[in-house]
C-alpha cells in the first residue's frame, strides 16, 4: 500500500463505496517527484530499468542511463536496486498550471 492512484482521498472514497475499511497507507503522502540519474555515477548496471515499472528509464548495459521526466510516476522502485546510488528524486515545482486547492480536511493542518 505504498502508492494508491489517487492519494488517500481517492482511497477513503473507494472503501466507502465499496463498504470496506481502509488500510492504512505505508508512509505518508509525499510531493509529487520525479527520479534524476546522476550521469557521472550510473555505470550502467540496468537494474533501475528493469524495476521502472512504466519503462521511463533508457540505457543499455554498461552505458549511462537517464529517466524520460513527463513518464516517471515518482514511484521511487528503481532507487533501492541501484547499487551506486545515483538516482535522485527531485521534486515537482508547483506551477499555476499544476497548484490544485486543498482538501478541507488539509487545509487543517496547514501552518
Amino acid at each position: 500500500n505504498l502508492c494508491p492512484p489517487g492519494g488517500e482521498a481517492v482511497m477513503v472514497s473507494l472503501a466507502d463505496l465499496l463498504d470496506r475499511e481502509t488500510v492504512a497507507l505505508e508512509q505518508e503522502e509525499k510531493r509529487p517527484s520525479v527520479a534524476r540519474i546522476d550521469e557521472q555515477n550510473c555505470i550502467g548496471c540496468t537494474l533501475c530499468i528493469q524495476a521502472c515499472p512504466v519503462d521511463a528509464i533508457l540505457g543499455s548495459a554498461k552505458q549511462m542511463h537517464t529517466v524520460i521526466a513527463r513518464e516517471c510516476t515518482g514511484c521511487e522502485l528503481c532507487l533501492p536496486p541501484c547499487p551506486v546510488d545515483c538516482i535522485i528524486m527531485d521534486p515537482i515545482p508547483t506551477t499555476l498550471d499544476s497548484w490544485v486547492w486543498p482538501e478541507p480536511e488539509q487545509m487543517e493542518r496547514l501552518p
